[in-house]
């Protein structure tokens, strides 16, 4: 920036960057030709006493009135500091937003508690929770998927309610008041998603009164909670996973799935989309010889197929026709 070396230590004190650039960025204002009053220009910080005891008599004002308080919003927040990160102060990172999830609560049915790693929990509503963007299709659910080696934790939230998911997760819906204690989550026991294969489960609006947990090798146990729902007909590697359960015998007996836990899921037909139907994802992974859910090419490419289509028919025809209003038993997180 052309600034001498010696002038450099001056900056330690943060009251010299207000001397020091407001004369460049004046130089430069007139050179562009702006056309600025600068009798009126002055500075908004402490170092200004007259308009910063105007500001606090303002905010106090207002305040003793009950017309500002403190709230909340979503943002990257630093536990350490016990702040927010905004994102000059961040070492990595700048750029990036919260993500906004639907957290789906897919309850563990009470009758499966004995004989597994989930039987200490006895008494107390247990879920599996799945992170998903897209709600609207939580009718075609078939079952969910966990990582087979996956860490998984069941944590303690309000109400007595246990969820299941990443520890990671588990922290960032704590400090959004979802567990008893802000940001300090209460895990009562730890499994490997291994443990969860085959536990029966009600998924909410689901078509399927009842439904399972079944291993998906591809979930990023750092991304949303480690759970995820499967909806076949709109979601391409959610149909290929199932699929390769249904047809693979040596798949089920390497991860001890029963067949009766995929053979009777067809896919729930639920969406609409103009060219593709409704089914387009399941109808997309046969037309184009998706031969499993390792073929990533391919199911990356049909998943923003039929993501693209949806938009603009959504965008061109208005999201009521193509599916119905959902009021699903979820909660919003940001991870």
């Amino acid at each position: 920036m052309g600034i001498p070396e010696d002038e450099i230590p001056n900056f330690k004190d943060p009251l010299h960057w207000l001397s020091y650039f407001p004369p460049f960025a004046k130089t430069d204002l007139k050179k562009f030709g702006a056309h600025v009053d600068w009798r009126r220009s002055f500075i908004t910080t402490s170092a200004n006493p007259y308009y910063d005891a105007f500001i606090r008599w303002h905010f106090n004002t207002l305040k003793a009135a009950d017309k500002i308080a403190f709230g909340k919003r979503p943002t990257i927040f630093s536990p350490r500091d016990g702040q927010a990160c905004m994102d000059h102060d961040r070492k990595s990172g700048e750029g990036i937003n919260p993500q906004e999830y639907t957290l789906i609560k897919i309850e563990v049915q009470p009758h499966a508690f004995a004989g597994t790693v989930l039987e200490p929990l006895v008494g107390k509503r247990v879920f599996l929770t799945a992170a998903t963007l897209r709600p609207e299709t939580m009718y075609g659910q078939t079952n969910c998927f966990v990582k087979p080696n996956g860490t998984y934790g069941a944590f303690l939230m309000n109400n007595n309610e246990v969820f299941i998911c990443s520890e990671r997760s588990a922290l960032n819906m704590s400090y959004q008041d979802l567990s008893p204690v802000r940001g300090q989550p209460e895990c009562q026991a730890t499994m490997k998603g291994q443990a969860l294969i085959g536990l029966p489960l009600s998924a909410p609006l689901a078509h399927y009164d009842t439904v399972y947990a079944l291993p998906l090798l591809t979930i990023d146990m750092k991304k949303g909670t480690g759970v995820v729902t499967s909806v076949p007909s709109d979601a391409p590697d959610d149909f290929a996973a199932l699929r390769d359960l249904q047809t693979d015998a040596a798949m089920r007996e390497k991860y001890h799935i029963d067949e009766a836990w995929v053979a009777p899921f067809e896919v729930v037909e639920i969406i609409e989309i103009p060219g593709l139907g409704r089914r387009s994802a399941a109808s997309l992974c046969v037309s184009m010889k998706v031969k499993s859910q390792h073929d990533k090419t391919k199911l990356a490419k049909i998943k923003d197929q039929v993501c693209v289509t949806l938009v603009a028919a959504v965008l061109c025809c208005g999201w009521a026709r193509w599916c119905r209003s959902v009021r699903v038993g979820v909660v919003l997180i940001r991870v």
